[in-house]
């Protein structure tokens, strides 16, 4: 009885991990849709009249030419064709230039922010909804936790990735540590959702838009790899072989369109990455890995300050994605509303 029961609780995790890591990772890619999109209208809309002297942004007047959605439905065909590839030297390849573009823009990134002047007088402490978002945008910066286990099975040697992942993890944490702190600091409270928006308009920051779009827009593949490794085999199993390929194609396809369609629905960056964060990615880092903890090791005696940290930390994760949740919804529907109220102004 007690082995049914186990094994009945493994089965049911086993799919509620597997439910949580596909709708983190999609919503990983329909954030890298909506970042692919804002700087691509930047880069297309300011094109005209960037010159090799920088302008700061704040002293420049922008409008909209096309809305940022039109920018998504455009990269939409291109990312199908991305994911449509499986051969994995091939998105080794792609990984390596991700990394390589990725890198480029964050030192020209840094450069800029170093300079001054700085903002003073800045509000050391932010109000308690703002912290809320910042709980989903902080959790949403483990988005590699799905790629921990694929990683280390291609690893010629597992046992040494602890320390790969540790060393890894410290060098992530401190970039985005410097990289918050420089970009606070130096733009304010006009920070955006992406440091690329802030950047002056000038070829040189352009061209570092660029870069780190080309970066992201490989890196989707990667991020799409899981939820795709999880969800294809187990439609294709259940079709015959001649219909294997194009339900495999299909899928992808599809599943594209999905996380494009949900960033056309959401269009905001920080919100749908706070959202992101405080739903899924909050129970995959901090709510579940520590139940499952107490739930191995239990029968080996664990030790009662390792379950009660275990709690604590679940309990945290928890507060985190509720009250997290529930901010990022809340600031959608007013983002909703005071679309509706200017579309009926406009309309009277």
């Amino acid at each position: 009885m007690a082995v049914n029961f186990s094994c009945t609780t493994n089965f049911f995790c086993g799919y509620v991990v597997s439910f949580l890591l596909i709708v983190t990772q999609l919503g990983f890619c329909s954030v890298y849709f909506m970042f692919l999109a804002d700087n691509l209208q930047q880069i297309m809309e300011e094109a005209h009249f960037t010159s090799n002297v920088c302008q700061p942004r704040q002293s420049l007047v922008m409008t909209s030419i096309l809305d940022t959605r039109f920018y998504m439905l455009t990269i939409l065909p291109f990312l199908i064709l991305l994911v449509l590839i499986q051969n994995p030297q091939v998105l080794s390849i792609f990984s390596t230039l991700a990394t390589i573009t990725t890198l480029s823009s964050l030192a020209l990134i840094f450069e800029y922010l170093i300079q001054t002047p700085h903002h003073s007088n800045l509000p050391l402490v932010a109000n308690w909804k703002t912290f809320l978002l910042f709980f989903g945008t902080a959790i949403f910066t483990f988005e590699g936790v799905g790629m921990v286990l694929p990683l280390k099975s291609q690893m010629k040697s597992p046992q040494q990735f602890p320390a790969v992942l540790y060393l890894g993890m410290s060098f992530v944490i401190f970039l985005y540590i410097c990289l918050g702190t420089l970009g606070y600091m130096k733009f304010g409270t006009d920070t955006q959702a992406s440091i690329t928006l802030n950047l002056p308009i000038c070829w040189l920051y352009q061209s570092v838009k660029l870069m780190y779009s080309v970066g992201i827009f490989f890196t989707y593949a990667l991020q799409f790899h899981v939820p795709a490794e999880i969800i294809v085999p187990y439609v294709v199993s259940r079709v015959s072989e001649n219909w294997a390929l194009f339900v495999d194609l299909t899928v992808r396809t599809a599943l594209v369109c999905l996380t494009c369609f949900s960033a056309v629905l959401i269009p905001r960056l920080d919100l749908v990455i706070s959202l992101v964060g405080s739903v899924s990615s909050s129970a995959l880092a901090i709510i579940i890995p520590p139940l499952l903890e107490i739930a191995t090791f239990y029968s080996e005696n664990i030790s009662c300050a390792t379950i009660v940290k275990d709690i604590m930390i679940s309990i945290l994760g928890l507060l985190g994605c509720v009250l997290g949740t529930y901010q990022a919804l809340y600031e959608m529907t007013q983002q909703t509303h005071f679309y509706m109220a200017n579309s009926t102004r406009v309309h009277i």
